[in-house]
């Protein structure tokens, strides 16, 4: 029997074209963003606050990435999963860097999760289409 397991982890290269396409999104739509990539196990690996961006905005696009990669869900699928559920809806929105509204989505390859991108500073459906375009550019 094994005493280890082998996991993929998002590469830098991967991590930049995220950014860039995020930022490219974002620009396209005119409005300021956090933009944030981390590692299959949730470790920061790219980050970018455009110019204007808010301050606030910074936490939230991690904490939105890290919230994706820790369940293998967008962030947005959290609402959905504890509203009709009081003691979850009222207890694990106390865990820390847990974001239960869109912005995160986990990025996969081979179907293992190898990382999770994050985006903070519109409304949540802004953030949304921005993380879309993002994982879209990156699949394309």
């Amino acid at each position: 029997m094994a005493n280890s397991i082998t996991k993929g982890s998002i590469t830098q290269e991967a991590s930049d074209r995220l950014i860039e396409a995020a930022t490219a999104k974002a620009e396209e739509m005119g409005v300021p963003m956090c933009i944030s990539v981390v590692d299959e196990s949730g470790n920061l690996k790219a980050f970018r606050r455009m110019d204007g961006a808010a301050l606030l905005s910074i936490d939230i696009a991690t904490n939105k990435a890290y919230t994706a990669v820790s369940f293998g869900m967008p962030s947005h699928g959290w609402y959905d999963f504890i509203k009709n559920d009081p003691p979850l809806l009222h207890g694990i929105v106390h865990t820390p860097r847990l974001v239960v509204f869109g912005g995160g989505y986990p990025v996969s390859e081979n179907d293992q999760i190898i990382g999770a991108i994050g985006v903070s500073g519109g409304h949540y459906e802004q953030d949304m289409a921005v993380a879309e375009a993002a994982l879209a550019a990156l699949a394309g």
